[in-house]
């Protein structure tokens, strides 16, 4: 997959989109005892031209979270990263990942909305105290 629109094009024939603009898609990962996480895809351009594909779902509002738990999560993380973003004017936390597209195949989009999708799941969980706000 190496151009925004053979993501589309994959990710919709697995997901039905919710939300669906240029270079931006969104759609919900069923899990576990009924639950579903909100995931979005966005193209980003990097230095020297170079394209990622960044994976991202929203946790809750950052009003709910203690600022130095996520830098301390942060640190620990291999992949993956919380950022901020608004949402309908309030900032919230989501837990991101950007990947290049010259390493990026089917498996590996499967691999990363699943994974990010579980564990985006499990912190709105913990942070939010069972919720499921995103």
């Amino acid at each position: 997959m190496q151009h925004f629109e053979a993501i589309r094009s994959y990710v919709g024939n697995l997901y039905p989109l919710n939300h669906n603009a240029p270079y931006q898609i969104g759609f919900d990962v069923p899990l576990e005892h009924g639950r579903q996480q909100g995931i979005y895809l966005a193209e980003m351009e990097g230095e020297h031209g170079r394209r990622y594909l960044r994976i991202s779902t929203p946790i809750g509002p950052l009003t709910h979270v203690d600022p130095n738990r996520c830098l301390r999560f942060n640190w620990e993380q291999r992949t993956g990263f919380f950022a901020v973003s608004d949402l309908d004017g309030v900032p919230w936390l989501h837990l991101c990942d950007n990947c290049p597209y010259a390493i990026l195949d089917g498996d590996e989009l499967q691999r990363l909305i699943r994974e990010l999708g579980a564990q985006g799941d499990h912190l709105e969980q913990v942070l939010l105290h069972g919720a499921d706000d995103a």
